[in-house]
């Protein structure tokens, strides 16, 4: 099934080089929507601007490392007077980690809190000015099953997660009033190159995990809703279950 954006529309996308970032650009951009792209790698970020432009739309390209969460709302609104009006602003940068809490590191626990919480925290500062000034947007922030259900060995990551929960239900209450929705998305695992990283220990079959493309196909339901209807949960596991 395809979706055409009703209206024109500018979307800005955290981690859009790779996994659900990158899925959900490319899903917008077959929908028509214009995409200002945000990672720290320049180099990926260009060949999905480029896989973006082939279908039409406008895909601009700004390195950024979200890690830096002095920096990120200063950047973020630089990027959304450049680009132009941000319509809507998908959060789906962020890290994994595994390791029992009580072996958590306090560097390893900020790094994990800045990213997935902070960085998003700040993103959101800096373009909140901007909704309020041409009266709406949506707001979709990618969480995790991970915020509502413990797993072992994940406690900083599910922390950093529930932190999302919580920060979003709290904006949407907000900014609901000016015309602002805010939705977050809870998938159960994905297979990205997060389970790559040093950092994430497990032996998943991910043959049995959700693709990034099915994530982006919600992402883009969501935020193509009617105006007057907001969903501001979404839950998406895998028929498996979680892994």
């Amino acid at each position: 099934m395809s979706f055409i954006a009703p209206k024109e529309q500018r979307a800005l996308i955290t981690g859009a080089s790779s996994g659900i970032g990158k899925a959900t650009a490319l899903a917008f951009a077959k929908a028509g929507i214009h995409l200002a792209l945000v990672s720290r790698s320049a180099d990926k970020l260009a060949a999905v601007a480029q896989a973006a432009s082939e279908v039409g739309v406008k895909a601009q390209v700004y390195p950024l490392d979200l890690a830096e969460v002095d920096l990120v709302k200063e950047k973020i609104s630089a990027i959304a007077a450049d680009f132009g009006p941000i319509d809507i602003l998908i959060n789906s940068a962020g890290i994994a980690y595994t390791n029992p809490i009580a072996d958590t590191s306090l560097a390893d626990w900020l790094e994990i809190l800045n990213l997935n919480l902070t960085s998003v925290f700040q993103c959101i500062q800096g373009i909140l000015p901007g909704m309020r000034a041409q009266g709406g947007g949506t707001i979709v922030n990618v969480a995790s099953v991970a915020a509502k259900q413990a797993f072992p060995n994940w406690g900083a990551y599910s922390v950093s997660k529930a932190g999302l929960m919580a920060l979003a239900k709290n904006l949407s209450l907000e900014e609901r009033s000016r015309g602002i929705r805010v939705t977050t998305i809870y998938p159960g695992a994905v297979d990205t190159a997060l389970w790559d990283a040093k950092a994430v220990q497990g032996d998943f079959d991910r043959s049995l995990m959700l693709t990034p493309e099915a994530i982006a196909q919600a992402i883009l339901q969501l935020t193509l809703m009617s105006e007057q209807a907001l969903i501001e949960e979404l839950i998406l596991l895998p028929n498996g279950g979680n892994l």
